[in-house]
């Protein structure tokens, strides 16, 4: 019997990742199903990292582009055209998924504590969560928005509410304002008012910083194309929401029967006690390589940069880093409606119909690239 039951700890033991003299594997684990995150798992696929346990934590069976959400909510395309399933990608880079949210970071004990009251350790973490929307702070700053907004923010939650929205703007033209700033919520302003033609669409913007900034040509044409498609702009805060009107910080009511709130850049509870030094915008403070500036060990992306791909697996093997790519330097694709889309690189900037097909065909030929090989 004492014989049976060490052969069983042992077997408990490595399909734990620890074999009977205690060997522990490091471990990495990926938090968030964020577009940089996809690309590295899809490099682990085609390059492992020898003795690392990987744990990818991320709520969702899928992770939805963002470049395409405009697409989806003009009704340019269907959600799983949109969506890239992780199951797939999981199975390829033999690595353990863990369909979870997290609860609590301790940056000091290198530990995770998820939805569950589950605990992971973490040698090396790169954390990719996409936009964060903290629900609490919206609350604290607009009464009411939990119970009457529609958060855009996590998409797989939005995408499955939007529908019904469709469904309402079918019945009568609706009253819809999108609350948020910067050219993401443009996109879904324009997007809306594509997909619901006959209703009034409202962008409620804050104001603009008294600092001399002027709008970059990306902005300037994204605005023209709000008012020739008869958007209405107003450079306010929202500061209540009640079930058919949004109170403004300026004292004015806006009539609003679908409030849809793309604020974005609030700092998660679980980062601000993390330990992590964070920035001015309350996310994590990176250095050139995008490693937390108090904890190397920890990667942070905000966007779908390509450059954690390489950089993560070479700092876990000591090889040499490379900075990611500016985003001035690379070719951005925006929604611009009515068929039309704009294009920047840098300071120059163009639209029209053949950058709306540009756009389409990057985009399915990027959602293309993680649905090889799996059926």
């Amino acid at each position: 019997m004492n014989a049976l039951a060490a052969h069983l700890k042992d077997h408990a033991d490595s399909a734990h990742g620890t074999d009977a003299h205690g060997y522990q594997p490091r471990q990495l684990v990926l938090l968030g199903g964020g577009m940089a995150n996809l690309q590295l798992l899809s490099s682990l696929a085609a390059k492992p990292l020898a003795e690392m346990r990987i744990i990818l934590v991320a709520p969702y069976p899928r992770s939805i582009y963002p470049g395409m959400l405009p697409g989806f909510v003009a009704g340019r395309y269907a959600l799983d055209e949109c969506a890239i399933p992780l199951e797939p990608l999981v199975r390829r880079a033999g690595i353990r998924w863990l369909p979870r949210t997290v609860r609590a970071l301790d940056a000091v004990t290198q530990t995770l504590e998820l939805d569950d009251g589950s605990r992971q350790h973490y040698d090396w973490l790169s954390v990719n969560t996409g936009p964060v929307q903290n629900r609490e702070q919206i609350e604290h700053d607009i009464p009411g928005a939990r119970e009457h907004g529609l958060f855009v923010h996590p998409m797989e939650t939005f995408a499955a509410l939007w529908p019904r929205v469709c469904e309402l703007g079918q019945a009568r033209a609706l009253r819809v304002a999108v609350v948020g700033g910067g050219t993401a919520a443009m996109e879904l302003a324009l997007a809306v008012r594509q997909r619901l033609t006959d209703s009034a669409v409202t962008l409620v913007a804050p104001p603009q910083p008294g600092d001399g900034r002027v709008p970059s040509p990306t902005e300037l044409r994204l605005i023209a194309a709000m008012k020739t498609q008869r958007i209405t702009v107003l450079h306010d805060t929202a500061v209540g929401l009640k079930a058919d009107e949004i109170k403004l910080g300026c004292g004015a009511r806006l009539a609003c029967d679908v409030p849809l709130l793309a604020i974005e850049g609030q700092t998660p509870a679980w980062l601000a006690r993390s330990a992590l030094a964070l920035d001015a915008q309350g996310q994590i403070a990176t250095d050139a390589y995008q490693r937390s500036t108090s904890h190397p060990q920890v990667f942070s992306v905000t966007d779908g940069s390509l450059a954690l791909a390489h950089n993560l697996p070479a700092a876990t093997t000591g090889k040499h880093l490379h900075p990611p790519r500016q985003a001035s330097q690379a070719l951005q694709l925006m929604f611009g409606g009515a068929h039309q889309a704009v294009a920047s690189w840098g300071t120059y900037s163009a639209q029209g119909r053949p950058i709306s097909w540009l756009k389409e065909w990057a985009d399915r030929r990027f959602v293309a690239r993680y649905l090889q090989g799996s059926s």
